[in-house]
């Protein structure tokens, strides 16, 4: 029960404090760097991964179980207090500065009632939402899905392969680096495309890998970090340019929150479930859709085209 609980307050957090600010720095940068200036803030998943996993591989190898039962688990949310602590003292800092203040001035960081935004501008909510959704989907099939299938299904030692998902996190740190690379030379919403087909073409690889012990999981582990970091590393706010300046900061905000929701919250049950019922084949089904989810709502973003 306490567990759950503070699942839902990082659920609060999260929907709080990730606004749209990223995506407005993207689109307040110089255009041939807009895509590095969206990445930036991607980059704090991975490195939290990294140190979330190292945490608890440490305190897996070190317990007993009946003491990471008892106590050990509550360890990493001291441990992630004080990080928050640092982190609020920096978003402080952040909307004092005089680039905060001046997108004040220019309504762009003006709060819009949810009932106004989906009224008006409802389908490019639903567009944002479902336009990362092949990145938050692999997400989560990268990190607490493998995890669950090694430990019911597999005699891979758990700490060992909470070391193979750090390295795996370091390389979606490189991939998130890439992304902004990449978009600045092709676009975002082509970097987001291409990398929506490399995950549909990836998830037909998966039932193999996943089935074939711990060397194939390893590598999907790895593999599905990389292909992670190149789509995550522009998933925030690609599409947010569809928005009219006056809904942009609640639009962006609210369609990361749901491509959070729809695309990641309930991706490790499905995946679990699908492959304990049916077969490791229909998590591969899973994560197409995702990506063809992704694809379509591209395509109908371009159709549309941005607005100022």
């Amino acid at each position: 029960m306490l567990l759950a609980l503070f699942r839902i307050g990082q659920g609060v957090a999260l929907g709080g404090s990730w606004d749209g600010l990223p995506s407005l720095l993207a689109l307040n940068a110089p255009p041939e760097r807009r895509g590095w200036y969206a990445m930036l803030g991607q980059l704090g998943a991975p490195l939290g991964f990294m140190l979330a996993s190292g945490l608890f591989a440490y305190l897996v190898a070190s317990l007993s179980t009946a003491d990471f039962l008892a106590w050990g688990w509550r360890y990493p949310f001291f441990v992630a207090f004080a990080i928050n602590v640092v982190a609020l003292f920096a978003r402080l800092r952040l909307v004092v500065t005089h680039e905060y203040e001046r997108l004040l001035d220019e309504r762009e960081l003006e709060p819009i009632g949810v009932r106004e935004l989906v009224r008006s501008e409802g389908h490019n909510l639903v567009i944002g939402a479902f336009a990362a959704l092949a990145s938050y989907a692999l997400f989560h099939l990268v990190t607490v899905f493998p995890l669950s299938w090694v430990t019911l299904y597999s005699q891979q030692p758990v700490a060992g392969f909470l070391t193979i998902q750090i390295f795996g996190a370091a390389l979606a740190a490189g991939g998130i680096v890439a992304s902004g690379w990449i978009a600045d030379r092709i676009g975002r919403r082509s970097t987001l495309g291409a990398s929506a087909v490399l995950i549909g073409m990836f998830s037909g690889f998966a039932p193999t890998l996943l089935g074939g012990g711990p060397l194939g999981q390893d590598v999907f582990m790895l593999i599905g970090f990389a292909l992670l970091g190149l789509s995550y590393g522009q998933a925030a706010g690609a599409v947010t340019s569809n928005f009219s300046s006056k809904y942009r900061y609640t639009g962006a905000a609210l369609t990361a929150d749901l491509a959070w929701l729809i695309g990641a919250a309930f991706a490790p049950l499905v995946a679990l479930g699908l492959s304990a019922h049916f077969g490791l084949a229909y998590v591969s089904i899973y994560l197409l859709s995702g990506a063809a989810c992704t694809l379509a709502a591209l395509s109908l973003n371009r159709a549309l085209g941005p607005r100022d």
